[in-house]
């Protein structure tokens, strides 16, 4: 949990340009991937990643998120811009709207209590077990995918290195 918005602010930077260069790695045609028949779509993952943004306003913070009734991009880059335009005016309200005491605040969401500190931490973790997902979905199109905590197998192999087993 976090007890400063600055210490947020700092950690949502990092974690918003790593979903970024994971969204800036996708082709128009990777969108259309799937694991299996029923999953969503890689693309569907990527608006996923956008549109969840939105609920950080059950939270009292105010911004400009998706439009109501806004379909996905269907091309990648659409959708990596929608990214970082609604991801820094996510930062941008919890920067001015909030003080370090909000975050002790609690709100009723899904029929229990969550503390704001509480929220913005599942919601990094959110992004986290996403990306995840889509990084698996890029291998299988045939993309790379970007370093995120540490080296790829690419980057091992482009190094000379014996990748890990």
């Amino acid at each position: 949990m976090f007890t400063m918005i600055a210490n947020f602010a700092a950690e949502w930077e990092k974690e918003a340009e790593l979903t970024a260069q994971v969204l800036n790695g996708l082709t128009d045609e990777s969108l259309q991937r799937r694991i299996d028949a029923d999953r969503r779509t890689l693309g569907a993952l990527a608006w996923h990643l956008v549109t969840s943004i939105d609920f950080m306003t059950s939270l009292g913070l105010d911004f400009k998120g998706v439009n109501e009734g806004e379909k996905a991009s269907e091309s990648a880059g659409g959708i990596a811009e929608a990214y970082r335009r609604i991801s820094l005016a996510l930062l941008e309200a919890v920067k001015t709207q909030w003080t370090d005491d909000s975050l002790r605040e609690s709100r009723k969401i899904g029929g229990g209590e969550w503390p704001n500190s509480a929220a913005l931490r599942y919601f990094l973790m959110h992004q986290a077990h996403h990306r995840g997902q889509m990084t698996v979905l890029m291998r299988q199109s045939g993309l790379r995918p970007p370093e995120i905590y540490g080296p790829t197998y690419e980057t091992w192999v482009d190094k000379g290195k014996a990748p890990l087993d």
